[in-house]
């Protein structure tokens, strides 16, 4: 009989993370058959510094987005709305429908339905002092 032994926090390697999370997603796609999973990123540079990204995937039709992210010193001057305009063009090119943001700033839910996002759900205190922002933004009806 082998010996089990359990891990805690820091005692796992980042590979073991990576191994764990990877099997859920994995497991996930399996549920659903047929997932067209693909990772999507954009990002504005600066006489060669990042200055602006976004990161997440397109699956069923729709963008997930990950992560935005505009430095602070460049913040407030329509960044944000440009590079959000730039990922939902590679999303369209692949065949999206809608996309789907979420975020647990009050600023950036307001940004995003400024740029014609909706949202669709509030989960208040998701995080004390914080609500988590579901937003969609459809641009043409499902298939």
């Amino acid at each position: 009989m082998s010996e089990r032994v359990w891990r805690r926090d820091s005692e796992l390697p980042p590979a073991d993370l990576d191994a764990i999370r990877d099997g859920v997603i994995l497991h996930g796609r399996q549920q659903t058959q047929g997932s067209d999973a693909r990772d999507i990123a954009c990002a504005c540079y600066e006489d060669g510094q990042l200055i602006a990204g976004a990161w997440g995937r397109t699956e069923f039709q729709r963008l997930y987005l990950s992560y935005i992210w505009v430095q602070p010193e460049q913040r407030g001057q329509g960044l944000g709305g440009q590079l959000l305009r730039q990922i939902e063009a590679q999303a369209l090119k692949r065949g999206c429908v809608d996309a789907l943001i979420e975020t647990l700033l009050d600023e950036a839910a307001d940004c995003f339905e400024h740029l014609g996002y909706a949202c669709v759900a509030h989960l208040h205190d998701y995080v004390p002092g914080f609500t988590r922002h579901t937003l969609l933004k459809v641009w043409r009806e499902r298939d």
